[in-house]
């Protein structure tokens, strides 16, 4: 049977790749503050080494970050341990076996400027340490020539755990007045998605290395978090939700209104016709899928 090894399983995409990988083979789920033998700590890669050694897995699905994008700036070098050192170990480790690896990077490798979706090739030049890391980790995968696939991401959420939707839930229900940046353009893009498309993906890439490679992965559409929260707040207003803030009082500001540690691209669009053409995908439209997650939110 085929064994995989499931990086940072608690986290938003490891949980709901927990219930897609399952149909593939044999999962080993492992984290941060797993038990035992099942530990494994970013922050120490070489410990990493001796996991994947010791478990021989024929695919490695790594869903583990430092996403604590402003944090990072304080911490580059917990950042650059974990997004790059670490996986860099894992893309080694996975040559010297054979093994496919599947690792996950961010829309932040890019700078955000102009007002075009980016595809693969696009030049890259990340704002923060976050993409700066973030870049590094993909850069290590493709040095090592280990069969991989890199999905890009963007605006990732979960109706598990905290997120974006829940945090202006929460404070549109205590505010009379909120403020939300609209000059951040992406799609957001569900875990359970990503999940979905990786079981989909990756027994084709281990079966057909031409398919191996770098590819953006996020859903349909654009938005802007302005619009995001827009969306949020009217589902739950129409649910009969406890909701302060009128519709003209969620206003629109600029990101330079709302400055933050680590400065965030404000062209975050990924072209995705590469995936949906080489893997026969369609992805779903962005609301489709928030929609759902705050059903399950609001229920």
């Amino acid at each position: 049977m085929t064994r995989l090894l499931l990086l940072g399983c608690n986290g938003q995409v490891g949980w709901e790749l927990q219930r897609s990988l399952a149909v593939l083979g044999d999962v080993v789920a492992c984290d941060f503050d797993s038990p035992g033998p099942r530990r494994a700590d970013f922050s120490d890669p070489e410990s990493l080494r001796a996991l994947v050694r010791e478990l021989r897995p024929d695919a490695i699905v790594n869903a583990a970050a430092h996403t604590a994008v402003d944090k990072a700036e304080s911490e580059p070098e917990r950042a650059r341990a974990i997004n790059a050192t670490a996986v860099g170990v894992l893309a080694d480790e996975a040559a010297a076996l054979g093994a496919t690896l599947v690792h996950f990077s961010t829309d932040y490798v890019f700078d955000g400027s102009g007002n075009q979706p980016r595809d693969e090739e696009a030049p890259t030049g990340p704002l923060n340490v976050y993409g700066h890391t973030k870049l590094e980790g993909e850069q290590r995968v493709r040095a090592s020539a280990c069969r991989h696939l890199i999905l890009r991401t963007s605006w990732v959420y979960a109706a598990r755990g905290g997120n974006f939707v829940r945090t202006m839930l929460r404070l549109a229900a205590e505010r009379e007045e909120l403020r939300v940046i609209a000059d951040q353009i992406g799609a957001p893009t569900g875990a359970e998605l990503l999940a979905d498309v990786v079981a989909h993906c990756l027994p084709r890439v281990q079966a057909d290395a031409t398919l191996a490679g770098t590819y953006h992965c996020v859903a349909g559409g654009e938005t802007n978090w302005h619009g995001y929260a827009a969306l949020a707040i009217e589902t739950a207003r129409a649910k009969g939700l406890t909701v302060r803030v009128a519709p003209d009082r969620l206003l629109a500001i600029a990101s330079s209104d709302y400055p933050t540690p680590a400065p965030r691209p404000l062209n975050s669009r990924l072209a995705t016709e590469k995936l949906q053409r080489n893997f026969g995908l369609r992805l779903p439209h962005w609301q489709s899928g928030v929609l759902r997650m705050l059903d399950e939110v609001l229920a």
